[in-house]
């Protein structure tokens, strides 16, 4: 911190005041001198709270860049507080402060956060925060002298957009996907705490949602529960920051498909049918025939049979209703029918369905694009699963094998699960079939079976 405060002309009675200054504009009542200043820099004394980010928000104003807290020796090494990144507070600079948090803790503490267990109940205040107001009055914010613009925007925007290809190639796990939490925290976090007008605040807090929903993603990606369900939390919170309901159902949606895959479909079928019904008559048909998708999914999950047929059919004459050129957002780019199949597919798996997973996962594969190297995987699991339910064990351990090949090139948790989870059914009734014991000598030496 001594070394930077020189380099940006800063002096230690300087600092207090601006970092005081700054307190005032969040509301906080700071009274910092220069005293205080030279014990954190000869004294190593830590200060508690925001205050870390303001002198950092302080030391970036003067130097014209982000300023991470490890630069100045402030990085936070303490417990990490097991409710950080749960909450949805009702006042925005709040929210403000608790996303940051998570995106700072998150640097340092991960391995604390994987400590902790999923539980699907702390979805229920974020879900009735946001059904009951699903936009914050105003977005404007005087913080930093950093001035945030378009050009700042479209940055985060970039961003995002790269990391959903490289995802969807490679997998939640992949180095270039594991930069966007990297990004929340050195990109947007001073600009959050710039200032802004309404209208650019309406669309940073939009881009910040969707990184943070996506973080969230890849952390489901990966097996890490845990830290996928905060950022989801907090990336809602920010959606309706930015007044952006279609982005608000569709980070609850990924809520729901978290919360389905977790074993607790009551709670997904409820997820997905508030994003259904907040967006209806908001939403394009894209965005509704997805929420449907997903809300097809939890019902099938539950067992029950009629809702899914019924959602399915829904999310089907949505997407028969979009168009090319539709003013459909960037994020839902991914939804074509292929898609619709892929999860069909799944929903007739659940419901114990083989012929119709069967005849789903070919319609998914037939229109499968190279872009989307992980999902091509999963339906191949899919397939294979529907394969050994109809009793053709050549055919699933065919597409066994060519699963496992796209589950060595991604990094992915799901697809290394839905490759182990055809492997047990295979071993519960033909465990003494050579093409059996082939399979799955060749998913022990490469992935590896759980004991």
């Amino acid at each position: 911190m001594r070394e930077l405060l020189v380099h940006a002309g800063v002096s230690n009675a300087g600092l207090a005041r601006r970092v005081n200054d700054l307190g005032a504009i969040s509301g906080l009542t700071l009274r910092y001198d220069k005293t205080s200043v030279a014990r954190w820099v000869t004294k190593g004394m830590t200060p508690q709270g925001p205050v870390p980010h303001l002198i950092a928000a302080v030391l970036a104003e003067r130097l014209g860049r982000p300023v991470p807290l490890e630069e100045i020796g402030l990085e936070d090494t303490g417990p990490v507080d097991p409710e950080l990144g749960l909450s949805f507070p009702r006042d925005l600079a709040e929210a403000v402060v608790k996303a940051t948090d998570l995106w700072r803790h998150d640097h340092v503490n991960r391995r604390e956060f994987l400590t902790g267990t999923f539980a699907v109940t702390a979805f229920a205040t974020p879900l009735a925060r946001w059904l009951i107001s699903p936009a914050d009055a105003l977005a404007e914010h005087r913080g930093t002298d950093r001035k945030v613009g378009q050009a700042d925007v479209a940055k985060l925007r970039e961003a995002a957009a790269e990391a959903r290809r490289w995802d969807s190639k490679y997998g939640g796990g992949d180095w270039r996907a594991s930069m966007v939490p990297e990004c929340l925290r050195v990109e947007a976090s001073p600009l959050l705490r710039g200032s802004y007008q309404d209208a650019v605040g309406r669309q940073l807090f939009g881009a910040t949602a969707e990184l943070s929903r996506l973080a969230g993603w890849m952390a489901f990606d990966t097996g890490q529960h845990e830290i996928a369900q905060r950022y989801y939390i907090q990336a809602l919170r920010l959606a309706r920051a930015a007044a952006d309901v279609p982005l608000g159902g569709y980070v609850l949606a990924t809520m729901s498909l978290q919360a389905t895959y977790r074993g607790h479909p009551q709670a997904a079928v409820d997820l997905a049918q508030a994003a259904v019904e907040r967006n209806r008559g908001v939403s394009g048909p894209k965005v509704t025939g997805f929420l449907h998708l997903v809300e097809a999914r939890a019902h099938a999950r539950a067992g029950d049979a009629a809702a899914c047929a019924r959602a399915l059919n829904a999310a089907e004459a949505h997407l028969e209703r979009a168009r090319p050129g539709d003013d459909a957002p960037e994020w839902i780019d991914f939804f074509s029918y292929d898609r619709l199949c892929a999860d069909g597919a799944e929903c007739y798996r659940d419901l114990k369905m083989p012929a119709q997973t069967r005849r789903f996962t070919v319609a998914a594969l037939a229109g499968q694009s190279e872009a989307f190297i992980r999902s091509h995987g999963l339906r191949l699991a899919v397939g294979a699963q529907a394969d050994l339910a109809a009793g053709d064990i050549d055919a699933a351990c065919g597409a066994g094998v060519r699963a496992l090949t796209v589950a060595q090139r991604v990094r992915s948790a799901r697809n290394t699960a839905y490759v182990r989870d055809l492997v047990s059914g295979l071993q519960v009734a033909h465990a003494d079939e050579p093409m059996v014991k082939d399979f799955t000598e060749q998913v022990r030496t490469s992935i590896g079976i759980p004991a």
